[in-house]
């Protein structure tokens, strides 16, 4: 009896054991852990698939498989165990103890020269994880701008506190933008006739295209920010809402650009490096925002903007600021999103969008640039996961969200500051 009564300890002992083991291993363990699983697969992932009588490799981690034919379901799980889990986990504790000391000889140098070390590996991972399959590329590039597009929503609706639902707006904007740019110049189109200046030189001008895109969304931003921050509440939003309703309007009458029937053609610019770069890039500039004094002017503006305003902080200057720069970035995933698709039509923007992108934003976080990423990452890969399930998918998404709003009001990863050094340093035990 008295050994009974001893084993439920020796098991929550051995658990914690596990969980205190794998707490030491820095994040570079983890990505030379997934830079191995994802190499298993590259290399061995057809023939591990044949022994195990599956279709082909899975391609997100097994549930499409085991949603579609539950019989394999045995099959999908030994496979990402094999491929993934043990692979992760094993690579990642044994060489602990080597990556902590890697991480902490790196952090006598520069963070910028440890920070592109493990941005080197993740996009290796993510490489050779996409190469597999064209569905794969296409999923991660459209996860990728989402969390661009949620990132720059959360400027407004977390940090600032204010509820807008412009974003879909900015993001047409941004689209059509840098699509005329690239169609007109280095594309034979019908509509612009034929090509102003050489294809070559298409890809070096595409980040132009894209900035020019993200400025007519801040321009069309502007539009609205200097009457609309006259009000606050459902009075901003319905503003918004209007906003929306109007761009998408505009563009379903302007012939130019296609109108309803929507633009296509644009180049094949938007590859996997340059979306990864642009969001990598979209993360450092909104986290050094929101880390800067603007940003704690704003956060002082949602707290308290009487407050803030007997404080000296001009928080009519502040907001419009901030407006402008989320629908700066909100136009750049927008060019982005049309480059990857190769075609946008003004349908495209509308209340489905702009539902998909406030639920990223609630579900992740308020006020995290963590729970940004987040909310993108795991709403974007969760639609993937349930699309054999047609139309219950959307029965299943919005009640997770339900669940989420009932018991973390806030979101998942709700206030919590992103910190880089921290994310990458040794995990030594104290």
């Amino acid at each position: 009896m008295e050994d009974q009564g001893k084993l439920p300890e020796k098991k929550k002992t051995l658990k914690s054991k596990l969980r205190e083991s794998f707490a030491q291993v820095p994040m570079l363990g983890w990505l030379l852990g997934a830079l191995i699983a994802v190499m298993l697969e590259y290399y061995l992932g057809d023939a591990l698939a044949d022994v195990l009588r599956l279709p082909k490799i899975p391609v997100l981690f097994g549930f499409v498989i085991m949603l579609k034919k539950p019989l394999l379901i045995p099959s999908a799980l030994i496979f990402v165990l094999l491929i993934y889990a043990l692979p992760i986990g094993t690579m990642a504790r044994l060489s602990a103890a080597l990556t902590n000391r890697f991480v902490a000889w790196l952090f006598n140098f520069p963070t910028l020269i440890s920070v592109l070390i493990h941005l080197g590996l993740l996009y290796a991972i993510l490489h050779l994880w996409s190469d597999i399959s064209a569905y794969r590329v296409l999923t991660l590039k459209l996860t990728m701008i989402a969390i661009m597009v949620t990132l720059s929503l959360n400027v407004i609706n977390g940090y600032m506190g204010e509820f807008s639902c412009s974003h879909p707006a900015f993001m047409a904007l941004g689209a059509y933008g840098a699509s005329v740019f690239t169609v007109a110049l280095f594309v034979k189109d019908k509509l612009f006739g034929a090509a102003v200046l050489p294809a070559a030189l298409g890809p070096f001008m595409f980040p132009i295209a894209l900035i020019i895109g993200g400025i007519v969304a801040a321009v069309g931003a502007l539009a609205i920010a200097i009457p609309s921050f006259r009000t606050r509440g459902d009075y901003l939003a319905i503003i918004s809402l209007a906003f929306m309703f109007i761009v998408k309007s505009m563009i379903e009458n302007l012939e130019i650009v296609g109108g309803p029937r929507g633009l296509s053609n644009q180049p094949d610019y938007a590859n996997l490096p340059t979306v990864f770069m642009w969001t990598i890039a979209c993360i450092w500039i909104i986290n050094n925002f929101v880390r800067s004094t603007m940003g704690k002017a704003l956060n002082a503006v949602r707290d308290d903007e009487i407050a803030a305003n007997a404080m000296t902080v001009d928080t009519k200057r502040t907001k419009v600021v901030a407006f402008l720069f989320a629908a700066f970035w909100a136009g750049v995933a927008g060019g982005l999103f049309a480059h990857v698709l190769r075609y946008i039509n003004p349908g495209t923007f509308g209340l489905q969008k702009l539902a998909e992108v406030l639920a990223m934003v609630y579900f992740g976080g308020l006020n995290s640039v963590y729970g940004s990423i987040v909310g993108a990452v795991s709403l974007s890969m969760l639609g993937e996961f349930l699309r054999p399930l047609e139309i219950f998918k959307w029965i299943i998404i919005p009640l997770l969200l339900i669940l989420v709003m009932i018991y973390r009001p806030t979101g998942l990863i709700a206030f919590k500051e992103f910190d880089v050094k921290k994310l990458i340093r040794p995990k030594h035990n104290d």
